[in-house]
């Protein structure tokens, strides 16, 4: 199996603080994997670093065969970032964001074309792409958004909280969106608080806190391992020794 992601004992310190330490962990292509935890835990500063918008402080990480630092635009011509908090422009209108959006990824017409037929199909949003963003209510803005992650066909989506704050419809087409996107061979690199959200769309997790990896394998094998019946009582079975060491460190 060709591995897409691959991260190797990757550290991020501000300081004497270490956000990430130690981190390493692979991808294959077309898997989704997930990385769970707290707020804080680190989850989305390994997405950055793998975006290439954060240097690491220690350790590799290569993506589709490039290195993040010394290869790094050659590693953004083949992801995609969709961050936690992004936003779209609300006085433009659906169709025209998408095209400003293709145009930055490719200086080719037919390709830009490619592009946007595949965003208003991934969106869904059909007559209301003739829509200004202003209008859009949060589900449609975030299907606008994955929509230009993923209409180029990136090798990796990296997602952070892709259906961050939407109803359960919404949430739902977004997630069988990225389910049918990984059977035609992208790969995800994704982040979630929602443990229902994880277990459908993930093949494999990492349980991470305090910066590290506490374990990781399929949802199935991890309710196996720990005898929980959820990934939120695995969590907090995975993580009780850091956090009982910090409690007798404070």
């Amino acid at each position: 199996m060709e591995q897409i992601l691959t991260v190797k004992n990757l550290k991020k310190s501000y300081g004497n603080m270490f956000a990430v330490n130690g981190v390493s962990f692979s991808i294959d292509r077309g898997e989704i994997f997930a990385l769970i935890g707290p707020n804080g835990a680190g989850k989305s500063t390994i997405l950055k670093m793998v975006a290439t918008l954060l240097s690491p402080t220690d350790g590799k990480i290569d993506v589709g065969g490039f290195d993040v630092v010394k290869n790094s635009n050659s590693v953004r011509e083949i992801i995609s970032y969709l961050p936690e908090d992004s936003g779209a422009y609300k006085n433009l209108t659906g169709i025209e964001y998408l095209k400003i959006m293709a145009g930055l990824y490719n200086d080719d017409n037919k390709k830009q074309k490619e592009y946007i037929e595949k965003g208003k199909a991934i969106s869904g949003l059909n007559s209301r792409l003739s829509d200004k963003v202003g209008t859009y209510s949060k589900g449609m803005i975030r299907k606008l958004l994955l929509a230009r992650t993923v209409m180029i066909a990136p090798k990796l989506a990296i997602l952070d909280e892709p259906t961050s704050g939407l109803d359960v419809i919404n949430a739902m087409e977004i997630r069988r969106t990225i389910k049918d996107l990984t059977k035609q061979g992208m790969t995800v690199l994704l982040s979630s608080h929602n443990m229902l959200e994880i277990e459908f769309l993930s093949d494999r997790v990492a349980i991470i806190d305090n910066g590290k990896i506490h374990d990781s394998g399929t949802p199935s094998e991890l309710k196996k391992k720990y005898g929980k019946v959820n990934l939120e009582e695995v969590f907090v079975e995975a993580v009780k020794p850091s956090f009982a060491q910090n409690k007798e460190i404070k």
